[in-house]
């Protein structure tokens, strides 16, 4: 397949709507060309003008156009609003500034404090491609057409400027005129009791009544919790499927029909009571999922055969030796898969996420674990330039970070970290997967052989699982997701006890740490009390009294190893209390201030033997001493939410 290079955008912030003094800046664009039933949409002479690259695209023997690749529709999504008067912003991290949510899962996340009233508005109305990441449905990724861990989500925000007629108006031209879409393909929900919305589709945009359906509160009426802003939702759906009539047609067929544009009309305050009131200011927050119109665009049958995500996957065939084309159902799906998860792993390390077994660390190493093993599954081995013993997710990456550039340019520029990361964590897993499969595939013949002897249902039990979690390095999802291959379930109950032992354990041995295993006695007469300064500075020079690997002292250490800092004085918090200590970074410099020598990742902090704080974490970088000068710097973010 051939994915012609679209150079990036230069993008107009647009102009200001002037309410009553003219209709607002809008692109011209000729009438869209209208398809027969059962073809793909087809772009306006004006649009295909503006397009670069005609050269037809071939995906498991579909043809498709790359007029509409998907840095196209970003761009004249962006295009579009930025004409009406929205200020283009870039996407916010992965990792949110919120305490209340784990990772970034909607393009209004940036802008919630907004909503909420905690924040004054800094513009009347915005644009954006927000990177988002939700891995609740992990388990659908490659089976069916539309799940995904890792996607964009294309938004245009009101923040008490325009609502609901214009939203409403400025959809539909979007989806019919831009992207050429045909009405008659177009299917609109709306809240049941929304009659305001029903009447904008129906009386001033013109789709007819029997395409118009009204859905109750939790398909169409959107809260930001138990109390607070709210209001009704109307939602575009895609006919894939219009012969079969509007009688008795049900918008939740994902076989038919599917979701792409997600109008929220944020109209009322949610009072302790459960009563509605009218919000003072109204705002607009939608989302487009970039992915789904790529696929109605690129008449493809799934979001992972789109630009967007297919090269992913025909790299990882090439390097399995097959061909996505030819391949059965079983190997697309694994294909979809590594398309998918790789794509969200680039970018979560791009965002500073470390695969780790705690928080967000975990959720990349479990979909980098998932990646290894389904790559080795279909026979991905070595690193695709002749090393059979390195690692192959360097490669794929590359893939992901080629088609990064318009949607985060910082992602070119964290290459040499991404690989790298990806280079160990690859390889540190597959120092024990061998062991691990093994161990495994004995215990589910074990399960299935004493099931069969007694006629129960084959199960793994709890201590077999915890055995793989905390020895082998197997995600529990993984072995469940192996387990189930074979038949077997797997005792979840006991390895929560499991879990709950170790974690208990883990407690008690935190009040007791052992700073050495022989010269506890001379560290102790060597090392003061360290000086706390974290209530006043989340950032202090210090110097490094000890060092220790395993407990045992050293005088220095080097990159990879992971270590126990001591200093003389330190703004790290160390777990007390139920309070867990910071994360931050060390970092060493040269002499009088100069090259930075070296970096230590701190991942945790604990007290010891008195008031003695162990900084535990990794060399990411470069070497340190003992007697060493260095920069602490707490991360203020996970402070302020453990503060929280």
């Amino acid at each position: 397949a051939v994915y012609p290079h679209i150079s990036p955008a230069r993008r107009s912030l647009g102009l200001r709507r002037q309410h009553g003094r003219g209709a607002p800046a809008r692109r011209t664009s000729a009438t869209p060309v209208v398809c027969c039933s059962g073809s793909l949409p087809v772009a306006s002479q004006s649009s295909q003008s503006t397009m670069t690259g005609a050269n037809p695209v071939t995906v498991a023997g579909t043809e498709r156009s790359s007029e509409w690749s998907g840095d196209a529709i970003r761009r004249r999504f962006l295009d579009f609003y930025a004409a009406r008067g929205h200020k283009i912003l870039p996407s916010s991290s992965l990792v949110p500034d919120d305490p209340t949510v784990f990772l970034t899962i909607a393009g209004m996340l940036q802008f919630k404090p907004i909503f909420l009233g905690k924040e004054p508005r800094r513009v009347p109305c915005a644009t954006t491609s927000q990177k988002c990441i939700r891995t609740n449905d992990i388990e659908n990724v490659g089976r069916t057409s539309r799940h995904q861990t890792f996607f964009e989500m294309l938004g245009n925000f009101s923040f008490g400027d325009y609502f609901k007629k214009d939203a409403i108006k400025w959809a539909w031209e979007l989806t019919t005129k831009e992207y050429g879409l045909p009405p008659e393909r177009l299917w609109i929900s709306v809240f049941e009791d929304d009659d305001e919305a029903f009447s904008i589709w129906l009386n001033e945009v013109g789709v007819p009544k029997e395409r118009i359906k009204r859905m109750g509160e939790d398909d169409n009426f959107w809260t930001s919790g138990a109390t607070g802003p709210c209001g009704p939702c109307s939602e575009m759906y895609y006919d894939f499927h219009p012969e079969r009539g509007s009688l008795n047609a049900d918008l939740n067929d994902d076989s038919r029909f599917i979701e792409f544009y997600n109008l929220v009309f944020m109209q009322y305050n949610k009072n302790d009571d459960g009563s509605l009131e009218p919000l003072k200011q109204k705002n607009i927050d939608t989302g487009m999922g970039l992915e789904r119109m790529a696929r109605i665009l690129q008449n493809v049958p799934n979001n992972y055969e789109t630009d967007l995500i297919f090269p992913i996957m025909e790299k990882a065939a090439s390097m399995a030796l097959v061909s996505y084309s030819k391949a059965d159902n079983a190997m697309r799906t694994n294909l979809k898969v590594i398309g998918d998860h790789m794509r969200a792993v680039v970018y979560l390390i791009s965002d500073g996420v470390i695969p780790s077994n705690i928080g967000r660390g975990y959720v990349v190493r479990r979909l980098i674990r998932r990646v290894v093993r389904t790559g080795r599954l279909i026979g991905m081995r070595g690193d695709g330039h002749e090393n059979s013993e390195g690692a192959f997710l360097p490669s794929l990456a590359e893939t992901v970070i080629s088609l990064s550039s318009e949607i985060d340019p910082d992602v070119e520029s964290r290459r040499k970290s991404i690989l790298g990361e990806l280079q160990r964590e690859e390889l540190r897993f597959v120092q024990t997967l061998g062991r691990g499969e093994k161990l495994l595939d004995e215990l589910l013949d074990e399960a299935l052989g004493s099931a069969g002897d007694i006629g129960d249902k084959p199960c793994l039990s709890g201590k077999d699982v915890f055995l793989l979690y905390d020895t082998y390095g197997f995600p529990i999802e993984i072995t469940a997701e192996i387990a189930s291959e074979r038949g077997v379930t797997i005792d979840m109950k006991g390895f929560d006890i499991e879990m709950e032992n170790q974690r208990k354990q883990s407690q008690a041995a935190h009040n007791v740490i052992k700073l050495s295993v022989g010269n506890e006695t001379e560290i102790i007469k060597s090392i003061p009390d360290t000086e706390f300064l974290g209530y006043e500075s989340l950032f202090a020079t210090a110097v490094v009294k000890g060092i220790l690997i395993n407990g045992n002292p050293v005088e220095n250490v080097s990159e990879g190893t992971d270590v126990e800092i001591l200093l003389d004085r330190t703004p790290f918090y160390a777990e007390s209390g139920g309070q867990v200590g910071d994360n931050g970074f060390l970092y060493v410099y040269g002499e009088e201030g100069g090259k930075q020598n070296a970096v230590i990742e701190i991942k945790d902090v604990q007290k010891s033997l008195g008031n003695i704080f162990v900084h535990k974490g990794t060399i990411k970088q470069g070497s340190v001493e003992v007697g060493k000068k260095i920069d602490a710097a707490v991360d203020g973010k996970l402070r302020q939410g453990a503060k929280v």
